[in-house]
């Protein structure tokens, strides 16, 4: 029986992917606290404070056929701290000359920290080629749409006109930015954590900055300027990454099932037979990766609270702040998975209906035109003058149910400073598409 959906072998694929899953898996888990023990003794080999040959010794030992995972799990469940029983494990699996110095010197924090640091590497280069695929969807979909005219909407209603790339390249240019993060995140997240007891590695003597640099240069993890056991700032920054990440796909699934509504029908999610299937109506095609998005999004801004406190912690070393980011971080990195793989699928193959899109300007009587009429006046008149007499003809154009053109062209005061030419000129949306295309490709030049 599952507890959480990302057990559930029917939804889990659908919220995560067996890659990220793996990752954060158990085998995963304790592969990377084995994987930080052996770079541990061979950079305390390197700087001379164990022998020489003791570092493949044990890693000759520290493979996870030689741990008895329910041995381990059932002294982890007396003793209450998940380290000590692994350590035994692999002291007891080497030989009795490399056995005395597996551990040397560390904490469980240290490789709790440290293996976590190497699962989430993992789980970033993951989510940074999904992250690369979608913003060459958007590249293209931003680029062969720069000039699809379609209604631009505020609040709901029609505004004024814009274009589909346009619209696409707001939401690339924000991907760009989170791309650009994702960098100085990593700098600062992926740190090696080694500082024994209380964070001064006082073990170790005057050689544990040494020990330190061999031992971030071992696992390619960046080196701390300090112990950073009570300092989270940097895994709550990560944490608002990923949900941020995950609040721009969810804008974007929102966006796009909203532009799917059949009164509207100007994108649709990529289609294949049954996709988006109803039990009950067979004529449905509903969104499908849309509101998983939308879901992982709401569920994702929760983790960043939890993280945040995780950062209040006490003395060297908390009382309840590291259970918490177990709790936290290897879900938060399973849903993001979920969010960008579906991010990825609906962008690769996102439909655009250009002809509802060009339809749909038309609705309303080309009312979404009078601003551009407007400031065709305002030269002759002035803006303000401008705005009031445009604004008396759509009133009118509302009133009597006809089109602004209609209204335009039989208002006395407009046909003093308009002729039918220029008028049609400036209810034509394609004519009042401003900067767009130039802003389009001012963000492709960032791609």
């Amino acid at each position: 029986m599952s507890a959480s959906i990302l057990d559930s072998s029917y939804f889990k694929d659908m919220f995560g992917t067996s890659t990220m899953r793996e990752v954060f898996s158990d085998d995963r888990r304790f592969q990377s606290w084995l994987e930080t023990e052996v770079a541990l003794a061979r950079a305390e080999a390197k700087v001379g404070l164990i022998p020489a040959d003791v570092p493949e010794k044990i890693a000759h030992a520290a493979k996870l056929e030689n741990l008895d995972i329910p041995a381990m799990k059932a002294a982890y469940e007396k003793i209450g701290f998940p380290i000590l029983p692994m350590v035994k494990q692999l002291a007891a699996a080497c030989p009795p000359d490399a056995a005395r110095w597996v551990h040397w010197g560390a904490t469980t924090q240290d490789i709790i920290d440290t293996g976590l640091v190497i699962q989430m590497r993992e789980g970033l280069d993951l989510l940074s080629d999904d992250l690369d695929a979608i913003i060459l969807s958007l590249s293209a979909l931003a680029r062969n749409h720069k000039n699809t005219v379609m209604a631009g909407r505020t609040f709901q209603q029609h505004a004024a006109p814009i274009t589909f790339g346009f619209k696409v390249a707001v939401w690339l240019d924000e991907l760009l930015r989170h791309r650009d993060r994702l960098a100085d995140v990593k700098r600062r997240a992926l740190v090696c954590s080694y500082g024994g007891a209380v964070g001064i590695l006082s073990t170790l003597d005057k050689d544990g900055i040494k020990v330190l640099e061999a031992l971030s240069a071992e696992l390619k993890l960046e080196v701390p300027a300090i112990s950073w056991h009570t300092a989270r700032d940097a895994w709550a920054e990560l944490v608002f990454w990923l949900s941020m990440t995950c609040s721009t796909f969810s804008k974007i699934a929102s966006e796009i099932s909203t532009l799917m509504r059949t009164e509207i029908d100007e994108v649709r999610e990529p289609f294949t037979q049954g996709r988006g299937g109803s039990s009950t109506m067979p004529q449905k095609r509903n969104p499908v990766s849309s509101p998983i998005i939308i879901a992982i999004g709401n569920r994702m801004r929760e983790f960043v609270p939890s993280q945040l406190t995780a950062m209040i912690q006490d003395h060297e070393r908390a009382v309840a702040t590291q259970p918490l980011e177990w709790l936290i971080i290897p879900e938060a990195f399973v849903l993001a998975s979920g969010s960008f793989n579906h991010s990825k699928f609906l962008l690769d193959g996102l439909t655009v209906n250009t002809e509802n899109m060009r339809r749909n300007l038309d609705m309303g009587g080309g009312l979404l035109m009078a601003e551009a009429v407007m400031m065709g006046l305002a030269p002759m008149i002035g803006r303000g003058a401008a705005h009031e007499l445009v604004n008396e003809v759509s009133a009118k154009a509302i009133e009597n149910g006809t089109t602004l053109r209609e209204a335009l062209l039989l208002n006395e005061e407009i046909r003093k400073y308009l002729s039918e030419p220029e008028i049609d000129k400036l209810i034509d949306p394609a004519n009042y598409t401003g900067v767009a295309a130039e802003m389009i490709d001012r963000v492709l030049e960032k791609v």
